[in-house]
């Protein structure tokens, strides 16, 4: 199988966002298939994650000033988001060349579709993670799948490979996170739709619905999450009012007994989980799995995961013992080290009220206070679920945790700035948690680092930036 075509090879694209967490992993399995890629990068010219980009380069990709100067024929590719306006100087260059113009989504979607067999991860939350263990769980039982994440999966990293959000295989079955933020889930015809759950995130609930529920239709058979309110009713309905299901369907939960797949046995770790993992097909069988990630959420990623590889012919044994030796996802309760005095910072990907929630809530089961750094990824996302957010923070912070916030991230562009950190902290202070708000991230570094104290946990919260991993290992080498 090759990712778009037996023509790939003499195909040129052309990046606009390159390091994007989008768009780094497809240009890697573009190049991987053959393709001649090479990008720009607002991030780049600003001199931002330059380890990124270094990386790139030493793979061979060449990159470019965001000027228009990488796009010199007709016959190159034009990757952008639907986002990127056409007065950006790369888009403005295409034009003028006539070149074709594709979205991530739209390229994505049309190789995942063109695979013998794929499996689309879908969801509010656990995505990365899940499309993580399926890939692993593929890859280490030699079945050579393509892989598509959000984020890079620490099993694939090498010297060579520091930045492994995607996997380049010559097997038959494509894997993919696949995103509902912008509606691109409707493009996508999986073999397996995995749906881990559904919540408030970009669109409203009835949007989210409609595409979650063509999704799950448009593939051979839906697995679903039975302890979500959500995709149990999706459930429901796929399974229908007649003595045969209307759609193919297996669910997971972790003890309702008419889900397939289920968990007991529990034993949360501060870094680990252990399990017993059950399906419940005419053998009823089960297997006792230890995760090397803490957190009841991720049991739940392990059953879909597990789930998902058994209706593309995986035994459920196998799979079972495979994803034991999955590592985990980086910037997903990554722990960056503890110091001496025995404080330990995490860097965490968490950034809406789904992931903080779990996040919080896997902490809490063990000791420690917790000074948690949040930076919304946006202005526009913050005024949205302001009241998640506030709920989310008053439920799952203790009297003695600290929450210390900067303002959303903001690379430029125009944007509603009525809601600000300010207004989330001064919910929650009036619900009678601690949190304090700062104007600058240097200035949340600063407070954390005089806060904490032997046994803190520091958690460093947020998305679509990648300083923030560099923030979180300044804070712990100043602890």
């Amino acid at each position: 199988m090759t990712l778009a075509g037996e023509g790939q090879k003499a195909k040129s694209y052309f990046f606009c966002g390159i390091g994007g967490s989008g768009m780094l992993p497809l240009a890697m399995i573009l190049k991987g298939q053959g393709a001649e890629v090479s990008g720009s990068d607002r991030a780049y010219d600003q001199g931002r994650s330059a380890e990124k980009f270094d990386y790139l380069k030493a793979q061979g990709f060449k990159l470019f000033p965001q000027d228009g100067s990488g796009l010199q024929s007709k016959d190159q590719i034009l990757v952008a988001s639907a986002a990127v306006e056409d007065t950006v100087p790369d888009v403005a260059a295409a034009l003028k060349l006539g070149c074709t113009r594709l979205g991530r989504a739209e390229l994505l979607s049309s190789s995942f579709n063109e695979a013998p067999k794929s499996i689309g991860v879908a969801g509010t939350s656990g995505k990365s993670t899940t499309t993580g263990m399926i890939g692993w769980i593929l890859h280490d039982l030699g079945l050579k799948p393509t892989v598509m994440n959000g984020a890079v999966m620490k099993n694939f990293v090498t010297p060579d490979a520091l930045f492994a959000s995607a996997l380049v295989g010559s097997g038959e079955i494509f894997v993919s996170e696949v995103d509902e933020s912008d509606g691109s889930i409707a493009r996508y015809n999986p073999t397996v739709a995995l749906i881990n759950n559904i919540a408030l995130d970009h669109k409203t609930m009835d949007e989210l619905r409609v595409l979650f529920e063509g999704f799950a239709r448009r593939s051979e058979v839906a697995v679903l999450n039975d302890e979500n309110e959500e995709t149990s009713r999706l459930n429901q309905k796929l399974l229908g009012h007649g003595d045969e299901p209307e759609h193919a369907s297996v669910s997971f939960s972790l003890d309702d007994p008419m889900s397939e797949f289920t968990a007991s046995d529990i034993e949360p770790g501060p870094t680990s989980i252990s399990f017993r993992a059950h399906m419940s097909d005419e053998l009823r069988k089960s297997a006792f799995v230890t995760l090397q990630m803490p957190g009841v959420h991720n049991v739940y990623n392990a059953l879909a995961a597990i789930a998902a590889v058994t209706r593309v012919g995986v035994s459920f044994d196998a799979a079972c013992k495979s994803v034991e030796k999955f590592t985990g996802i980086k910037r997903r309760f990554d722990i960056v080290g503890t110091t001496e005095a025995g404080i330990t910072v995490i860097d965490d990907f968490g950034h809406n009220p789904d992931k903080i929630g779990a996040t919080l809530r896997t902490l809490h089961d063990f000791d420690g206070r917790l000074l948690v750094m949040f930076q919304p990824h946006g202005f526009g996302p913050l005024k949205k679920m302001r009241a998640e957010f506030v709920e989310t923070f008053v439920n799952g912070l203790n009297d003695e945790d600290v929450l210390i916030m900067p303002q959303p991230v903001y690379f430029g562009g125009t944007v509603d700035r009525s809601v600000t950190s300010e207004d989330l902290v001064g919910d929650i202070k009036t619900a009678g948690k601690q949190a304090e708000v700062f104007e600058t991230r240097d200035e949340c570094g600063d407070r954390l680092v005089a806060l904490a104290q032997p046994g803190d946990r520091i958690i460093v919260m947020g998305a679509r930036d990648d300083t923030l991993s560099e923030f979180a290992a300044s804070v712990l080498s100043r602890v």
